[in-house]
């Protein structure tokens, strides 16, 4: 299969980890050669409550007896979508309440993009450098990082950036901008944090100059900070926020979210402003439903923080600078892109998936599911630091 996995199948970088997958069930990962992996990624945050939760199967089992795909998205009443918004709706602070399901969270980038343009009559988007909103047109032209963009243009004109947590910037968002989109923490850039009470005076000066403000909930969201998306640590609600893949607890999905005001601005004038065909998929809405009662339900969000708190208290090493991050968004900062290698391929070799961050190349991603076990944090931390130890000692 590895032969046929590298003839056939595009890849997107040189060298994939090519871990043959045989199955995977709570916070394991497990190959075809009978190897265990112990998952400290998660999929890239997108498996929330690890692999193959059984509340989640039992919903997508049930939700395939009934029916699949049926029609366009938003022209039929199908129950898992319309109780997952309305779950939504009654979780987050007004006027958050109307969302619209999408296929990514980089097709829930496009929609808020042009959902700012729509309501302000606007062209202006402001975005922050090192930022990363997905690879599509819309969200790779407010991706704050050239190396990675420069094969691509033109991409969508009239885009601006500023530098995240710079107060001084602010004055850049004015009377022509149709929208500021912030990642509410930077994620590719290292998992920076908002500081200073930055969110709240991007929000004010929103407020002052008709602008809108559009937060990437992508990583962040569905209780990885502690709380269900991240702004809610920081005492501000945004006019629209994009959210993706911890929301479906392993399966495709998007949405973008804003008040009905905003949002029924996207049904007229032209009719269609967005529209995607699977967006809001039965099997798809039924297993984010699924994966946000539990969520809700548990103590998982809170837990994430005690989790945290382990985290940071077992790696403890001199070859790691700092831990960066909030709740199980974490990632600890090394001396040298080198090093950064090594942990990751060594730790893997050792059965521990770990991963890195786009544009900062000292970091190791440290997102495990929610569900993950003490006693698994401590197997996970102890391979971290044995494979430290034998960097520094080689």
């Amino acid at each position: 299969m590895k032969e046929d996995f590298f003839t056939y199948q595009a890849q997107t970088t040189p060298h994939p980890l090519a871990i043959e997958i045989s199955h995977a069930n709570g916070s394991y990962i497990y190959s075809t050669d009978g190897k265990k992996y112990l998952d400290f990624v998660a999929g890239v945050s997108a498996c929330s409550l690890g692999h193959r939760h059984p509340k989640i199967i039992k919903a997508v089992k049930e939700q395939l007896d009934k029916y699949l795909h049926v029609m366009v998205y938003g022209e039929y009443i199908q129950k898992p979508a319309v109780e997952l918004t309305k779950l939504l709706a009654s979780l987050l602070p007004k006027p958050l309440e109307k969302t619209y399901l999408t296929n990514s969270g980089t097709e829930a980038i496009e929609g808020s993009l042009k959902l700012a343009r729509r309501v302000t009559g606007r062209s202006q988007i402001i975005a922050a450098k090192l930022a990363y909103h997905g690879n599509t047109m819309g969200s790779m032209s407010v991706m704050g990082y050239e190396e990675r963009k420069q094969a691509f243009r033109p991409l969508i004109p009239d885009v601006s950036f500023i530098n995240f947590n710079n107060e001084e910037e602010l004055k850049n968002i004015t009377t022509k901008t149709a929208g500021i989109i912030l990642e509410t923490i930077q994620g590719g850039a290292g998992f920076i944090v908002p500081k200073k009470n930055y969110l709240e005076k991007v929000s004010q000066r929103c407020k002052e100059v008709g602008a809108m403000l559009i937060l990437d909930e992508i990583q962040p969201g569905f209780g990885r900070t502690g709380k269900l998306f991240g702004f809610q640590n920081y005492n501000i609600v945004p006019d629209i926020i994009a959210m993706g893949k911890g929301m479906g607890g392993g399966l495709p999905i998007g949405a973008f979210t804003a008040s009905t005001a905003v949002m029924d601005q996207l049904q007229d004038n032209p009719k269609l402003g967005h529209i995607t065909t699977f967006g809001g998929n039965p099997v798809i809405a039924a297993a984010a439903l699924a994966t946000l009662r539990e969520i809700t339900e548990s103590d998982v969000m809170a837990a994430s923080l005690e989790k945290e708190k382990i985290f940071r208290s077992l790696l403890i090493h001199p070859l790691i600078k700092e831990i960066r991050g909030i709740g199980l968004m974490l990632a600890f900062i090394t001396p040298s892109a080198e090093i950064t290698n090594q942990i990751v391929l060594k730790c893997q070799e050792r059965g521990l998936i770990l991963f890195w961050l786009l544009y900062e190349p000292l970091a190791v991603r440290i997102t495990p599911p929610l569900t993950i076990s003490i006693e698994e944090i401590k197997e996970g931390c102890k391979i971290i630091l044995d494979v430290l130890d034998e960097i520094q000692n080689s």
